[in-house]
């Protein structure tokens, strides 16, 4: 059973008590998306199961009218078996998603998976037009080469400031050249993509510097935010008529899940905090 203050965080254990969070977030405007928690899976057997359990819940959420759509790890779905695992359950995750009109994330991990990642994201988001998305970290020193790329590919961009500890030759350490670096990505997305833009931030001042590129580009872009994390800010974001998802992870392997998210960055840990606070 998982405990309150993490309950905070983790859509439940189950996919029926996933998918009753997904109901109540819906009735308050913000869409999900849905994670099966788990990674680094050295062997087909775990990718494999996991791909199984996504394709169900695509079927599932295309058989319901929630608003919601799922995202994937690649190292969940078999990149550490290999690459032809990933690519392989990627692949049927996306035709599954394009079959049930569901919308398919997939999430990025450190440095060393980017350009796998990247390829078959290209790869799919083209055969299955758009239907897919991809998750760009803003620490790393190749991103705007990447998003440069991706100017041209159907689908949707997730922009975050990124969260693993990459060495210093790759990504940027310090917060202020991390929130430089999410500013000019942000801003080369509004003036050279024609939509699909996600705000992954719960930076109150990167989500305004989005409203001022917004009125100066007219480009079309969403927010997204973690579920347990500024809950109050994404119903005032939709009830300001911008599009607001919920990333929401559920699973049995929830407890590494909560302990890295409240460690990995200091205002996530004082977000936690007002969390079991109540302010």
């Amino acid at each position: 059973m998982i405990p309150p203050i993490a309950s905070q965080f983790v859509a439940g254990e189950t996919p029926a008590a996933a998918f009753d969070h997904i109901r109540e977030t819906n009735e308050d405007g913000v869409k999900v998306i849905l994670n099966l928690l788990g990674e680094h899976y050295d062997n087909r057997a775990e990718a494999d199961q996991d791909t199984a359990t996504y394709l169900q819940l695509v079927r599932d959420i295309g058989n319901t009218d929630l608003d919601a759509c799922v995202s994937v790890k690649p190292s969940q779905i078999g990149l550490d078996a290999g690459d032809d695992v990933f690519r392989e359950n990627f692949r049927a995750i996306a035709e599954a998603g394009d079959q049930h009109d569901v919308f398919v994330w997939c999430d990025m991990e450190d440095h060393t998976t980017t350009d796998v990642t990247l390829d078959a994201f290209e790869e799919f988001a083209r055969e299955f037009e758009g239907g897919i998305g991809l998750c760009v970290q803003a620490n790393l020193k190749r991103t705007k080469d990447d998003l440069r790329r991706l100017v041209d590919v159907p689908g949707k961009i997730r922009l975050v400031k990124g969260a693993y500890d990459e060495p210093r030759e790759v990504a940027y350490k310090e917060k202020s050249e991390v929130d430089a670096a999410y500013r000019e990505y942000l801003e080369f997305m509004f003036e050279q993509f024609e939509g699909g833009i996600a705000v992954g931030s719960h930076d109150p001042a990167m989500i305004e510097f989005a409203r001022e590129l917004h009125d100066e580009y007219g480009t079309d872009f969403e927010v997204q935010m973690l579920m347990g994390v500024r809950e109050d800010a994404q119903r005032e974001l939709v009830a300001d008529g911008y599009e607001v998802w919920q990333y929401a992870p559920y699973g049995g392997k929830w407890f590494s899940y909560f302990y890295r998210r409240v460690r990995e960055r200091k205002e996530n840990a004082l977000f936690a905090l007002r969390a079991v606070v109540g302010q």
